[in-house]
Formats: C-alpha cells, sequence, structure tokens
C-alpha cells in the first residue's frame, strides 16, 4: 500500500516535471503565447488514460509553468483549473480519438476569457475580440494537445503495460 502511494506521487512529480519542461521549450520557441499558442506539453493531455497520477500531475505542472513563464495570477488559477478539468475528463474516455478533446475544449472555452482580461485592454473586451481568441485557442489546441496527443498516445499504447 506504501508504495502503491509513493509510485502516485512519483509518477504525478514526473507527468508534471515534463509538463514544466516542454512548456519551457515551447515557451523558448517563442511558441507558448501569443494569438495561437503551441505548448508541447499539452500533448499531454492523453496520459490520464494510461495513469490516473497523471491528473494531478498535469495540474500541478501547469500551475508551475505557468508561475515560471510570467503568467498573472488569474492565468496561473485558470489556466490550470482548465487543464485539470481537461485531465479528469480525458480520464473518463476510452476512444483515443476522443481523449484530448476535454483538454481542447476546457481550454478553448476557459484561455479566451483569460487573455481577453489579463493581457489585452479594455477597449477590446468584446464579443468578437473573445470569438477571435477562441478560434486562436482553439487552433493550438487541435496542434498541440490532438495532433500531438495522438501521436503520443500511439507511441505509449504500444507499451501500456509499463503504467500498471
Amino acid at each position: 500500500m506504501k508504495n502503491q502511494k509513493i509510485n502516485y506521487i512519483a509518477r504525478a512529480a514526473l507527468v508534471a516535471a515534463l509538463y514544466v519542461a516542454l512548456t519551457h521549450l515551447s515557451n523558448v520557441l517563442g511558441l507558448a503565447s501569443g494569438a495561437i499558442q503551441i505548448r508541447f506539453s499539452e500533448a499531454l493531455c492523453i496520459l490520464p488514460f494510461f495513469m490516473p497520477s497523471a491528473i494531478p500531475g498535469l495540474f500541478v505542472g501547469c500551475i508551475i509553468a505557468n508561475l515560471t513563464t510570467g503568467a498573472v495570477v488569474w492565468d496561473i488559477l485558470f489556466g490550470s483549473l482548465a487543464t485539470l478539468i481537461g485531465a479528469f475528463f480525458a480520464s473518463k474516455l476510452k476512444n483515443k480519438y476522443l481523449i484530448p478533446i476535454p483538454t481542447v475544449i476546457a481550454n478553448t472555452i476557459i484561455v479566451p476569457i483569460i487573455v481577453l482580461f489579463c493581457y489585452t485592454d479594455k477597449s477590446l473586451w468584446t464579443v468578437p475580440t473573445y470569438l477571435i481568441g477562441v478560434a486562436g485557442v482553439f487552433a493550438g489546441e487541435i496542434i498541440s494537445a490532438y495532433i500531438f496527443g495522438i501521436i503520443l498516445f500511439s507511441a505509449l499504447n504500444k507499451h501500456k503495460n509499463i503504467f500498471k
């Protein structure tokens, strides 16, 4: 029982560390912020399918990544909450093509609100501006979470026994 708890915490910590490292890689390449955000770390959203410990790992990793890349407090809080929501619902799905969808949806709805209210001039707070933000986040999430996520899923699924 004690070893299971240690294993769970270790796996969660590893996922968090990977999330942070991949987000920083995206940030160094200039892809982690902007109209279309491509965070390589979002591909990890498929990990809850393989191991429940990925859920808190992704959440904590997102908090740390947002803290260390200069995000404002509301982005740290609600951006990480979007990741937690996506990870939780991803863990409930069994079809590999659907697993990234909760992450795509949660981020597509939540992140444009954060960007609009935290990083733009108040005069830009309009429905069309929000919809442009939605389109940008959606495009980035399709690339990061969906396409890269499915590729990662296919690679990991061949070795799913290591997750038990």
